[in-house]
């Protein structure tokens, strides 16, 4: 089963048990995922639904730290609950130390030695960790090796 149709049926489900909550932020979801088919004019593929809900929750996680900085704790509450929500659909995120050995690892196989090479590493990296991993914390790990 896609992930699409995996969304299809958990709003069925939603629909089902009244999780109004669930409902709403799942067809928020599917919306995206629907806009970007039009656009494209074609059904999306995993990977590309993958990045759509890595999309969702990066703009989430921004919201959150917003909501949290001006002390909306009710507004937090929810976004935070939409994030687990979404987070069901991705797949498992890796550990700090896994990316650190990845980065370490794409570092070997790019020959990188400077910061200035920084774009051919992320290049061979991200492909590696597209959708496990949040790419600010990535970068960031990225710049602390190669210093």
């Amino acid at each position: 089963m896609n992930l699409s149709e995996r969304l299809n049926d958990d709003m069925k489900q939603a629909m089902k048990n009244q999780d109004k909550f669930k409902l709403t932020t799942i067809r928020m979801i599917r919306a995206s995922i629907k806009n970007a088919e039009i656009d494209l004019k074609r059904p999306l593929e995993d990977s590309e639904v993958l990045d759509i809900l890595s999309r969702e929750i990066k703009q989430r996680k921004d919201s959150l730290q917003e909501f949290n900085k001006a002390g909306r704790e009710d507004l937090a509450k929810d976004v935070a609950a939409e994030i687990d929500i979404i987070g069901v659909y991705l797949p498992e995120q890796l550990t700090e130390e896994e990316i650190k050995s990845i980065v370490l690892q794409t570092i070997q196989e790019t020959g990188a030695s400077s910061k200035a090479e920084m774009g051919k590493v992320m290049t061979a990296l991200m492909p590696k960790v597209k959708g496990r991993a949040d790419g600010k914390l990535v970068n960031t790990i990225v710049q602390q090796s190669l210093q």
